[in-house]
């Protein structure tokens, strides 16, 4: 009973963070979506992204977070991995290089509808004594495999601190035992930043966010079904 208590009671408060999240980016005005839908497209390749972080690994762990989604949403995602060694073999190794070469060649090379292209803006984590700050922001932009027109784009910022609320109603001792679970909570952030969840967070935002998102492609039960929403 317990058990079932408590996991009812997590599910509750992930749809309350969910809800709190999401609710100040539902007044942003819907995007237009007239070329996304007149192109139609179903196969997405996804081209390694490029890092304006300071963190060499970013763009490989980042890579590991994209394809989930967007697969989930209905649309076939080739295996990132394998388009990224695949470019490497052709002499495209540097992200930068990629991004500037012409959509409907790459989109050619792998038989794609649409290519999107990520910029990671932010990859970065601020420490300081009893509390550590880590913050992803990410750009997306899908570009069309046949015109190479521009066919959405989107971007997300996204923040997890710790020891950022103190409640003194302990007294000094309360505020003591806060202080020594801030500095273990940002000793273990120093140890382990949440990057990939950041990441995993901002992706699903990007591409599930009513009217600003990807529409259902057509490996979803809603294709063509969220066109008031998209």
């Amino acid at each position: 009973m317990n058990r079932l208590f408590l996991n009812g009671a997590l599910y509750v408060l992930v749809a309350l963070l969910l809800v709190a999240c999401a609710t100040p980016q539902q007044t942003v005005a819907k995007k237009d979506y007239e070329a996304f839908r007149a192109e139609n497209p179903r196969s997405i390749l996804i081209v390694p992204a490029i890092n304006k972080s300071v963190e060499i690994d970013a763009p490989d762990y980042f890579l590991s977070t994209i394809a989930a989604p967007i697969a989930e949403r209905g649309y076939y995602v080739f295996p990132v991995f394998m388009v990224q060694q695949i470019l490497n073999d052709d002499g495209l190794s540097d992200a930068d290089l990629v991004h500037e070469s012409d959509p409907v060649i790459l989109a050619n090379l792998f038989g794609a509808d649409a290519v999107l292209y990520v910029s990671i803006e932010r990859w970065e984590a601020a420490y300081a004594v009893l509390s550590t700050q880590v913050t992803v922001e990410l750009r997306y932009v899908l570009k069309s495999g046949k015109t190479g027109q521009e066919l959405w784009q989107n971007q997300q910022t996204h923040t997890y601190s710790t020891g950022s609320n103190y409640n003194t109603g302990g007294g000094l001792v309360g505020l003591l035992a806060q202080v020594v679970v801030n500095s273990i909570e940002a000793a273990v952030e120093r140890a382990s930043p949440r990057y990939i969840p950041l990441a995993k967070q901002a992706n699903t935002f990007s591409v599930y966010w009513s009217g600003q998102g990807l529409p259902a492609g057509p490996y979803d039960a809603l294709y063509l079904q969220d066109k008031d929403a998209f």
